[in-house]
């Protein structure tokens, strides 16, 4: 589990095929302390473990249905990547919680400068727009951030100088494909709804009504 707090961002130094997946070899820009082979560490939102881990450097494997589902299919050596380690009991909960299961990819329609800040404008992935809401959270890359408007196809987010600076959105372009987590809670909470027996029967004492009556619905 994340929380989609960037920790820094790291270098692609090797990418070769490995086992019908591929084998990623990574280079943090920050320390790595107390190192556990075998951890789970966020790359661009994707949950991957990492081993041979020697200061900086570690290596992931990537299998076929994370290069089917996130962009890191598409990086190449020397590309830039997000980077995360996996959240601590004891940690703060900065952003939101990520589980590092990338949903779908989609692409950057505009990216505008509004002062030091920049607007970027997302397609909304099919089948997700449900889940995404206003001033709702959305991992994106990893990023943990707060939308800012969305709509039937596009959703929009706000981005501050210093997330600029500490991750890949920086450097991305309109065009350019990113990996999308929404906010898991949406999608327990609707399969609650949907539960029912063998017989269509509404099995969770959770439905619309329940919800209105303790706050969550108007």
């Amino acid at each position: 589990m994340f929380t989609g707090i960037i920790l820094g961002k790291g270098t692609i130094f090797e990418k070769r095929p490995s086992g019908g997946g591929m084998l990623f070899g990574l280079a943090a820009d920050f320390d790595l302390p107390e190192p556990e082979e075998g951890e789970s560490i966020a790359v661009n939102g994707v949950c991957l473990t990492a081993r041979e881990m020697h200061g900086r450097r570690f290596l992931v494997d990537v299998s076929p249905e994370s290069l089917s589902r996130t962009n890191l299919g598409r990086l190449t050596t020397g590309s830039a990547v997000n980077l995360e380690r996996a959240l601590r009991l004891s940690d703060r909960l900065g952003g939101h919680l990520v589980s590092g299961h990338v949903d779908a990819t989609t692409g950057v329609l505009e990216k505008k400068p509004l002062g030091d800040f920049v607007l970027f404008t997302f397609a909304v992935p099919q089948g997700l727009g449900r889940y995404i809401i206003e001033k709702g959270s959305i991992a994106i890359d990893g990023i943990s951030l707060t939308v800012n408007h969305v709509d039937a196809k596009t959703f929009s987010v706000s981005i501050i100088p210093h997330t600029l600076l500490v991750t890949t959105l920086g450097a991305i372009k309109a065009g350019d494909s990113v990996n999308i987590e929404v906010d898991p809670i949406g999608k327990y909470v609707e399969k609650l709804l949907a539960a029912k027996d063998a017989e269509g029967v509404q099995t969770s004492r959770i439905n619309p009504a329940f919800l209105a009556e303790h706050g969550f619905l108007k």
